[in-house]
């Protein structure tokens, strides 16, 4: 399959300074490509040239097969290419129909020639249809666009694009100016537009919606295209480091390995890199001390990023030789002990049934059978713990029911899921390490939380992102308590959680409720996955 566009050595100048050099880019049909960079990167300067709002100083653009970098801005919408803009253009006179079709009214008459007039009614059903598609109420479609908030001028420029349908949309960053709830409901169109087939180009500061949306990525950095990724194959560190310019993280084998150390190394670094965009950014016309200083610092931050993916990279062995020995016991435990006493309480069921056995030492082997099961259940119960048997062969969702439902029985506090039913089967490790938070998460509250009731949720708030979600209502975390203190006096549950979620490169937040109990909100980036559960939603 041919691209939709290509853009070819694309360079832009405005008088002495090129805002863009160089610029390569395919987008094929059906596919999101994110840019990004910092601001001043060339991210607008791109999209306005691919739109034709720029002409190119240098390179060529080429539409379905046609070059195009010389066209007119209403010739590339004739192709198909549509283009929200960061800052709406709307005429503040017009009300909130006439922007939405400005350039683009549907008009009725009388012959051909004879006379025409734009026909009002069908554009205000078309304009109420396409609000209601993006779940946005306006008192009046009259309104004038100058009575507008910021939000409501950026509704209706996106709500322009949607008039016709395009064959490749351009979105320059306007999801910074809406609510959550508009961020989502345009990244869902995005989905859409892609299963048909549309062809979108993202331009955003927002790594977020950018990881969120794009099948692919591009990073410019002072208006050089200096890397292209696969969303699914990259973290949004390792944008952010290409963003700034700082090196990626060096795979080193570590010589010692120290929790505490890696969570003060990587804040370090992290306050590091910050100080050295400033720097990059502010010092470039300085003297030369300031510029050993930046050099000194870049050696800093590339030492402290040896360090902390030495020790990330010994943590992450270490879990994963933990879980194949745990794989390894539950098997062993599985296929020889339990086995084992199966067939002991088969044959004292045969000397039972087989032969005329005193009712004393009957009553004596019932005993030593019931014993029997009841070890046997505590020896699947440990398995299960180990190495829970439905989370490879059923997914996620099922073990985490099934942990659930036998953690709520024994313990006796209600219990409560939300599992979305998309779940859809996620990489081995991401799965597991789920499961063991949600398992860490239930100890912990079983454990100190003195809590009669708990509530888990676990949903995508994006294709690429899952949110867990424990809380209960037990007592809470105290006002100064820190994951050190925690671990000092042996609590370890949260510490565990604390690991698995900086090793997945996610996000973890600790809070206590107001009507009491502690609230634990987890957000993991995974690779997009297709839906293959269908359990129910909810259940108790």
């Amino acid at each position: 399959m041919d691209p939709l566009l290509r853009v070819i050595n694309v360079s832009r100048a405005f008088s002495d300074l090129w805002a863009l050099e160089g610029v390569n880019l395919d987008i094929m049909p059906g596919e999101v490509v994110g840019v990004a960079g910092s601001s001043g990167a060339g991210k607008s300067v791109l999209a306005k040239i691919v739109a034709g709002l720029y002409e190119p100083t240098g390179g060529d653009l080429y539409f379905d097969g046609r070059r195009y970098s010389s066209l007119r801005p209403y010739t590339v919408r004739e192709l198909g290419i549509e283009m929200i803009h960061q800052k709406p253009e709307l005429v503040d006179q017009l009300d909130i129909t006439a922007n939405v079709f400005l350039g683009r009214e549907v008009t009725s008459g009388l012959g051909k020639r004879i006379m025409h007039w734009a026909d009002r009614k069908v554009m205000l059903e078309r304009t109420q249809s396409i609000m209601d598609d993006l779940g946005v109420h306006f008192h009046s479609l009259h309104e004038k666009a100058a009575n507008l908030s910021s939000e409501e001028r950026q509704v209706v420029a996106i709500a322009r694009a949607l008039v016709v349908p395009s064959r490749l949309m351009i979105i320059d960053g306007p999801l910074v100016g809406l609510s959550f709830a508009l961020q989502k409901r345009l990244l869902a169109l995005i989905e859409r537009w892609k299963s048909n087939g549309c062809a979108v180009m993202m331009c955003s500061d927002n790594l977020g919606n950018l990881f969120a949306a794009t099948d692919r990525l591009i990073v410019l950095n002072k208006g050089r295209k200096v890397a292209e990724r696969r969303t699914d194959e990259t973290t949004q560190e390792e944008i952010v480091a290409l963003m700034v310019g700082t090196p990626p993280p060096e795979q080193v084998t570590p010589l010692i390995w120290a929790l505490d150390s890696y969570y003060r190394a990587r804040e370090q670094a992290e306050t590091l890199r910050q100080n050295q965009a400033l720097l990059q950014r502010d010092l470039a016309a300085q003297d030369t001390l300031n510029r050993q200083l930046l050099d000194q610092l870049s050696r800093q931050v590339a030492a402290l990023n040896k360090a902390n993916a030495a020790l990330q990279d010994a943590q992450r062995r270490l879990l994963l030789e933990r879980e194949d020995e745990r794989k390894h016991l539950a098997r062993e435990l599985h296929d020889q002990a339990i086995q084992d006493l199966l067939g002991i309480g088969y044959q004292i069921e045969d000397m039972l049934a087989g032969h005329n056995v005193p009712d004393d030492l009957a009553a004596g082997l019932n005993l030593i059978q019931e014993d029997v099961r009841r070890l046997i259940g505590d020896l699947r119960r440990i398995c299960n713990n180990l190495r829970p048997p439905a989370l490879d062969s059923l997914g996620l969702g099922a073990a985490i029911r099934s942990h659930a439902q036998q953690w709520a029985a024994r313990y006796g506090i209600e219990l409560t899921l939300d599992i979305a039913p998309d779940l859809g089967r996620l990489p081995e490790a991401t799965e597991l390490s789920v499961f063991r938070i949600i398992q860490e998460g239930l100890n912990n509250i079983q454990q100190h939380a003195m809590a009669t009731q708990a509530n888990i949720s676990l949903r995508h708030t994006s294709p690429r992102t899952l949110q867990i979600i424990i809380s209960d209502n037990g007592i809470g975390l105290a006002e100064d308590a820190d994951l050190a203190a925690l671990a000092a006096n042996s609590h370890y549950g949260l510490l565990g959680i604390s690991e698995r979620v900086a090793l997945l490169g996610g996000k973890l937040q600790l809070k206590n409720r107001p009507a009491g109990g502690l609230l634990i909100s987890v957000e993991i980036p995974h690779p997009r996955v297709q839906s293959s559960e269908s359990p129910a939603a909810t259940e108790s």
